[in-house]
């Protein structure tokens, strides 16, 4: 597409394939690129942490190089971390947020889900995690583990395009030959962990932020409770909060439609202050 620079960044164990349901849609408005973060899709670390840290600077680096210095940025749970910490660290790189569910520390007397912090307390283990990676793996396979991933993110895991899992597959499948795809998910697991449990560090990174931002959120999301995104923005009133009614954690899958819609509206309605940023 044309127009502003726009940057969708996957969440953990993601990669572009996640976008594949709203990005031709989504280049209607703008020059639209989805990235595979190292450790993730077909990106290798090549010896570098993919730990939120490191990705944030690369991702700042695309940023300055590939779309012309400045973009938006729009994240999906742990790509919506990165863009925040992103938004905050690198203000002249980001022109706009849309974060999609993004991994936030726990509502103020909230908690998570029981399941999910079983599981990424197993992540943060030395030992434990690598024997979880690779014990799911030999489990289930490929399409197995594709399929229970999208059944844990999802309300309804039948509205995702059939193209969509069937490349989500294929490219699990490829992975296979690609070394330290395990390394590279706990590290960047544990960064997430790491940085959640500091609320009041986050809470400086998100007072830095000048970008116009929107925030999407599905009211079903197990892994990211939908309170937290409401603390969220109650903290930044000058953000847009758009909550999807029976949606899980990728709302650009399980209803691409109602999503781009919503980005479209906020596009529409930060026009002005979206495209002043990007000419600046």
């Amino acid at each position: 597409g044309s127009g502003p620079a726009m940057v969708l960044v996957h969440g953990l164990g993601g990669a572009h394939v996640n976008w594949m349901s709203v990005g031709e849609r989504l280049a209607r408005h703008a020059r639209v690129v989805a990235i595979d973060l190292p450790g993730f899709g077909r990106t290798p670390t090549e010896g570098d942490s993919a730990s939120i840290h490191a990705n944030r600077a690369l991702l700042t680096r695309f940023i300055e190089r590939v779309m012309g210095g400045s973009a938006v940025l729009v994240g999906n749970s742990m790509g919506g971390l990165i863009s925040l910490m992103t938004a905050s660290e690198a203000p002249e790189r980001v022109n706009g947020l849309v974060l999609v569910n993004p991994a936030l520390p726990a509502a103020p007397g909230g908690f998570f889900d029981l399941g999910v912090a079983a599981i990424f307390a197993g992540y943060c283990l030395p030992g434990v995690g690598e024997l979880l990676m690779s014990g799911r793996k030999a489990l289930l396979g490929s399409e197995g583990s594709v399929k229970q991933m999208l059944e844990f993110c999802c309300v309804d895991a039948t509205k995702v395009d059939p193209e969509v899992v069937a490349a989500t597959i294929a490219l699990s499948q490829e992975r296979t030959k690609t070394a330290g795809g395990n390394a590279a998910f706990l590290s960047a697991a544990r960064s997430i962990v790491m940085t959640v449990l500091q609320p009041g560090a986050f809470a400086r990174m998100i007072e830095r932020i000048t970008a116009p931002t929107l925030l999407v959120h599905g009211t079903h999301d197990r892994l990211v409770p939908l309170a937290a995104a409401r603390a969220l923005a109650s903290r930044r009133s000058d953000w847009t909060l758009e909550v999807f009614e029976n949606i899980g954690h990728v709302p650009q899958l399980e209803d691409p439609v109602g999503f781009v819609a919503a980005v479209e509206r906020w596009m529409r309605n930060s026009g002005e202050a979206l495209y002043a940023r990007t000419a600046s």
